[in-house]
């Protein structure tokens, strides 16, 4: 599995620079470290970019049982601990699944192991169909049908 792509590509989790470190057993780890313009008026990273890294980190936990799934997001409850700085790891785990929902957590942790922000979420498994016009396949398209 190509770190970059987490096995399908996210264009805007390529932006912001997410590494794929785990992806196994109902577990996740992803580190990112912002960029400048990921900061916010404080200088710490930005709640948006420390949100979303939840988002994918619960995401890539929930699709590591069944990886040619793919997940959407249903609903996500954030607290933010502490400001995240520095090199940030998400540590994902799926709590529970059915046929077709995950319920997963996430931790943002600081490199020294503090935490500095928690999620929980819910997603909904979807299949990836090749959709496309008639004769061709366009790969990692989600249907929701």
């Amino acid at each position: 599995m190509d770190d970059h792509t987490f096995g399908v590509a996210i264009p805007f989790v390529q932006h912001l620079g997410f590494r794929l470190l785990r992806m196994e057993g109902g577990e996740s780890t992803l580190e990112y470290e912002a960029r400048p313009e990921h900061l916010n008026s404080f200088s710490v990273t930005h709640g948006g970019a420390v949100m979303t890294l939840m988002d994918v980190t619960m995401a890539v936990a929930a699709r590591s049982l069944e990886k040619e799934m793919g997940v959407v997001t249903i609903e996500m409850k954030t607290t933010f601990m502490q400001p995240c700085r520095g090199l940030l790891q998400g540590r994902g785990r799926l709590m529970h699944r059915t046929a077709t929902m995950a319920f997963t957590e996430a931790t943002i942790v600081d490199a020294q192991g503090r935490a500095c922000a928690h999620a929980t979420g819910t997603f909904k498994y979807v299949p990836r169909l090749p959709i496309g016009p008639k004769g061709t396949k366009q790969l990692n398209v989600i249907s929701t049908d």
